[in-house]
């Protein structure tokens, strides 16, 4: 594994994990409810922040690497899923949400797998569709974790109708993966 700066960032970004599930866990004596939620809205926003950096500098830098490429999108997962799993938990979105964002994610990855095993990874390679489905669940989750109004925005209603958004275009992009790796399953 190169140690570079892109690598360093994925790996901060996986050790944020225990501790942005952890700040919902402290007691209340140590942690408002208020600020954890405004600790982990802002912790995973930086992840997110990091996700975008490590693959701009990687490709800047020229310091791609075949574990970065692997790391990378595990890291990114993770986090999701983590993050999705603490919503459910607080109650702020529904289980099947997260049932489908990260069964997709899970189905996707082996899918991705398989196809780059026969030859075929061009095939499902990422589409316009999954960075949308991307993008309104990495806004959902925030507003999620925040909860709080902003002035006249209910953020909590706007993040539940995104993570609904997100939640069906995560089901219509593995439709869509799922239809384009259909002709190679003879393979």
């Amino acid at each position: 594994m190169p140690l570079n700066i892109p690598n360093v960032l994925t790996w901060a970004r996986i050790v944020m994990i225990p501790v942005f599930v952890g700040i919902f866990y402290l007691p209340e004596t140590w942690l408002s409810p208020p600020t954890r939620n405004i600790t982990a809205t802002v912790l995973f926003a930086l992840a997110a922040v990091t996700d975008w950096l490590d693959g701009y500098l990687a490709r800047a830098l020229n310091q791609t690497s075949a574990f970065g490429e692997f790391l990378d999108p595990v890291a990114d997962k993770l986090m999701v899923a983590a993050a999705l799993v603490v919503l459910v938990d607080l109650h702020r979105t529904d289980a099947i949400y997260a049932f489908i964002i990260i069964g997709r994610e899970i189905t996707i990855s082996a899918l991705r797998e398989w196809m780059a095993k026969i030859g075929k990874s061009r095939s499902v390679a990422v589409s316009f569709l999954g960075k949308v489905k991307t993008a309104s669940q990495m806004i959902a989750i925030p507003m999620l974790l925040y909860q709080q109004a902003l002035g006249p925005l209910d953020i909590e209603f706007i993040g539940s109708m995104l993570m609904l958004i997100a939640a069906s275009l995560t089901l219509l992009s593995m439709i869509y993966y799922l239809k384009l790796a259909l002709p190679h399953l003879s393979e």
